[in-house]
């Protein structure tokens, strides 16, 4: 058995890490066993579950890259059988990369998640290209999760594996079947079935743009649509986001859940996903909720690779939210397809996780 390390900044439920452990369930432990270097003592949400599949945690504290550079070289050279090293933390896998190199680390895998770091200033755009080359010299294996991902990492002409961000699709099919009454029975403080039930999940930091998201529900408000406004997740953000809904008076129809293992279940019971992320590179989640038929708003600085063809995703621009609450009151007139046509057209389009967990474990056993 081999045994590969993962680079992440912690085993939160969050688009790349819920990708990665989606991989980790299925692929052959027999011959590959996941372990995780992270930067926090901090518990991750994952991180009991990864114990329990025979992975280790590995919480390496810093105060800057290059402690932690140094840090995270010195336990490679006492742990030689790490033959490969897989980073998924964007423009900080150079650091990682560095270290995996200077420990004689032979397989490096750097893996793009995002298309942009989302971050501007003279200081960042240096910081961004100096990354950006040490990124494309020291990888010796690139992944993606998309096209668009790919060429913001490793640039226009590369050889880079696009591994989709993958979902169980029959069980995620299972469980929405099951579940289209869950907000009405599960979720404390639910209102009557002629509410729009609309769902936001993600971290509540500024990126995914929660603040744009309120103004949005002030604008139904005042038009007098009834909805519940279901938030779930939990960030930085999340004290001065609550203050802001009292200050809108939107505290009859929005909810902070905060973390949950039952996303599939809100959104198989959820009218509509709002996304309107200042950027992100292939949101796992939206994988997740075509899966289950949900029709979701988007940002349009998310990337068009994510709509699956199922007449599900509408991109929009993060610019007037009374047209992103038009589109709200409009999509109740549109109908998702047919379990059975969702499920085909995501294995067509090489969405399962099953197969990818067989592609990954390919590329592992390439590795000479």
């Amino acid at each position: 058995m081999k045994r590969v390390l993962h680079i992440v900044g912690k085993m939160d439920r969050a688009g790349a890490e819920t990708m990665l452990m989606n991989l980790y369930r299925q692929i052959n432990r027999d011959q590959f066993q996941f372990d995780f270097i992270t930067f926090t003592n901090d518990k991750g949400d994952y991180d009991d579950e990864i114990t329990k599949l025979g992975g280790r945690i590995i919480p390496i504290i810093a105060k800057d890259p290059i402690s932690r550079t140094l840090k995270l070289t010195s336990f490679l050279k006492k742990n030689p059988e790490y033959k490969i090293v897989h980073a998924h933390m964007l423009l900080s896998n150079a650091f990682h990369l560095l270290a995996a190199k200077n420990a004689g680390v032979r397989h490096r895998i750097s893996h793009s998640h995002n298309t942009s770091n989302g971050k501007g200033g003279v200081l960042n755009k240096a910081y961004e290209r100096w990354s950006l080359l040490m990124n494309r010299n020291l990888a010796t294996f690139r992944v993606a999760c998309g096209i668009e991902a790919a060429e913001y990492l490793f640039g226009n002409n590369s050889n880079v594996l696009i591994l989709k961000n993958a979902v169980d699709v029959d069980n995620l099919n299972h469980i929405a079947d099951n579940s289209r009454s869950y907000i009405q029975e599960q979720i404390k403080g639910y209102k009557p079935d002629s509410y729009l039930n609309i769902l936001q999940v993600g971290r509540l930091s500024d990126v995914k743009n929660h603040k744009f998201s309120l103004e949005v529900m002030k604008e139904l408000k005042s038009l007098r649509v009834k909805f519940n406004f279901l938030i779930a997740g939990k960030g930085p953000l999340e004290s001065y986001l609550k203050e802001l809904v009292s200050e809108m008076g939107l505290d009859d129809c929005v909810s902070f859940l905060g973390v949950r293992t039952d996303i599939t279940q809100l959104m198989a019971s959820a009218d509509l996903m709002i996304m309107p992320s200042k950027h992100e590179g292939f949101p796992v989640v939206l994988v997740e909720s075509q899966c289950t038929g949900l029709k979701s708003l988007v940002s349009d600085q998310v990337s068009t690779e994510v709509d699956l063809g199922l007449n599900l995703v509408k991109f929009l621009p993060i610019k007037d939210p009374k047209i992103w609450a038009q589109n709200i009151i409009k999509s109740k007139t549109i109908s998702s397809p047919p379990a059975s046509i969702i499920k085909n057209k995501l294995q067509l389009a090489g969405f399962d996780v099953k197969a990818n967990a067989i592609k990954l474990a390919q590329t592992y056993n390439s590795f000479q």
